[in-house]
C-alpha cells in the first residue's frame, strides 16, 4: 500500500469533502437560528408590545438585532454537528474505508474539513466585529429603554453608577471625553457609615477645579425629613471623568478596535482591564474554535459502522464538543473574574482539546 504524505488526499476528494461540510454546517445552522429565534421571539413578545404603539414591525426587529447573536453563539456547535454528520455518513457509506484502503491517512481524511473550517472562522470574526457587536449594543440599548424609542445621540453613556468613598453616584446619562464630560440627570446619595444621610438631586454637572459643579438642585436631608432648593453645589471630589464615561465597558458590545481603545483608556486612568482583556482575546479564540470542530468530531469517521460502534462514536465526538463549550465557558468565566490571566483563559481551552483531539486521533487510527 503506497501512503499520500501529501496534505491533501487529492484535489477532487478534498473539495467533495469541504463542500459537503459546509453545506451540512450552514444548513444546521440555519435550522438552529429559525428554532431558537422563534422561541426567543415567543418568550420576549409580551415584554416588547407591552410598550404602547409597538407592534409587528417591532417584533421583526428585535428577531434582526436577535438573530447575529444567536448566529454567533451557536456557528462553532454547527460547525460540529456538521462535521459529526459529514464524516458519520462518510463511515456509514465506507468512504471512509475506500479512502484509507487508497493510503489516504485519518489526517488528510479530515484536513479538507480543517481547512474549511479555517474560513468560517474568519467569516465568524468579520461577523462578529461588524454585525454582532453593533446588533448587541443597539439590543442593549433598547431593552434599557423598555423597548421604547432609543436616543439617537451617539456617545452617551446611560445609568452609570459610580461610588466616591461611601457615597453613590448616579448619572441618568454621560455624554462627551476629558474634561468636556457633562453629566444629566444625576442623583447623589450620600452615606455616613453605610446609613442614609442625605439625597441631592440635579438637572446636570460638569468638572470643575474641585470637583463636579451640580446645578439646579434639590436636597433632602434625611434625618430631619427638609427639602432644600439651591441654586448649584460642589460633589464627587476626585472623581475623574472616565469613571463616568468608561464605567460600563462592555465586550460584546465593542469591535476588537474598539475594545482596544477602551482598555488602553481604562489602563491609563489606572482601572483593572482583566475581563476585558480576556474578552478581547476571546473575540479570536472563540472564531478559531470552528477549526477544532473537525479534530473532535474525528473519532466518528473511523471503525466500522456495521459493527454497531459507529452511535458510540458519534456520542463520544459530540461529548468532546461539548466538554469543549463547558471549559471554554468556564475559563472565560474565571479570566472575568481574575482568577485565570487574560490569555490564558481565552486560549487555554483551544489548546488543550487541541491536544485532546490530536491525542484520540493518534491513538486510535495512527
Amino acid at each position: 500500500m503506497n501512503i499520500n504524505f501529501a496534505f491533501f488526499a487529492s484535489r477532487t476528494l478534498t473539495w467533495y469533502m469541504a463542500r459537503k461540510f459546509l453545506v451540512t454546517s450552514f444548513a444546521v445552522l440555519a435550522g438552529l437560528v429559525l428554532i431558537l429565534v422563534t422561541l426567543d421571539m415567543l418568550g420576549e413578545s409580551g415584554s416588547i408590545l407591552a410598550y404602547p404603539g409597538n407592534g409587528d414591525a417591532e417584533l421583526w426587529r428585535y428577531a434582526s438585532l436577535r438573530v447575529p447573536q444567536i448566529v454567533a453563539r451557536f456557528l462553532p456547535f454547527s460547525a460540529l454537528l456538521g462535521a459529526l454528520i459529514t464524516l458519520a455518513t462518510l463511515n456509514q457509506n465506507s468512504e471512509v474505508i475506500a479512502m484509507k484502503a487508497a493510503g489516504v491517512s485519518a489526517h488528510q481524511i479530515l484536513a479538507p474539513l480543517i481547512v474549511a473550517s479555517l474560513g468560517v472562522a474568519a467569516l465568524s470574526f468579520w461577523f462578529n466585529d461588524r454585525v454582532v457587536a453593533r446588533a448587541t449594543a443597539t439590543l442593549d440599548a433598547w431593552q434599557d429603554a423598555q423597548y421604547g424609542p432609543i436616543p439617537n445621540r451617539r456617545g452617551i453613556v446611560s445609568n452609570v453608577w459610580v461610588r466616591s468613598g461611601d457615597d453613590l453616584i448616579h448619572a441618568g446619562e454621560a455624554s462627551g471625553r476629558g474634561a468636556g464630560v457633562t453629566l444629566a440627570n444625576v442623583a447623589v446619595y450620600e452615606r455616613d457609615g453605610g446609613a442614609l444621610r442625605d439625597i441631592i438631586h440635579g438637572k446636570s454637572a460638569r468638572q470643575v477645579k474641585e470637583g463636579w459643579l451640580l446645578e439646579d438642585v434639590r436636597y433632602f436631608d434625611v434625618a430631619r425629613g427638609t427639602l432644600t432648593d439651591m441654586p448649584s453645589i460642589v460633589i464627587g471630589k476626585g472623581i475623574t471623568p472616565d469613571r463616568f464615561t468608561l464605567a460600563s465597558v462592555d465586550a460584546e458590545e465593542r469591535s476588537f478596535g474598539s475594545l482596544q481603545t477602551a482598555i488602553s483608556d481604562l489602563r491609563a486612568a489606572g482601572r483593572p482591564t482583566s475581563a476585558l482583556e480576556a474578552g478581547l482575546w476571546h473575540k479570536l479564540s472563540g472564531p478559531l474554535s470552528s477549526v477544532l470542530m473537525p479534530l473532535l468530531a474525528g473519532v466518528a469517521a473511523f471503525g466500522l459502522a456495521r459493527s454497531g460502534h459507529l452511535f458510540v462514536r458519534v456520542v463520544i465526538g459530540m461529548a468532546l464538543g461539548f466538554a469543549y463549550f463547558v471549559a471554554d465557558n468556564f475559563a472565560l468565566a474565571m479570566g472575568n473574574l481574575g482568577a485565570y490571566p487574560p490569555f490564558l483563559a481565552a486560549w487555554a481551552p483551544p489548546f488543550l482539546f487541541f491536544l485532546i483531539g490530536e491525542a484520540v486521533l493518534i491513538r486510535t487510527e495512527e
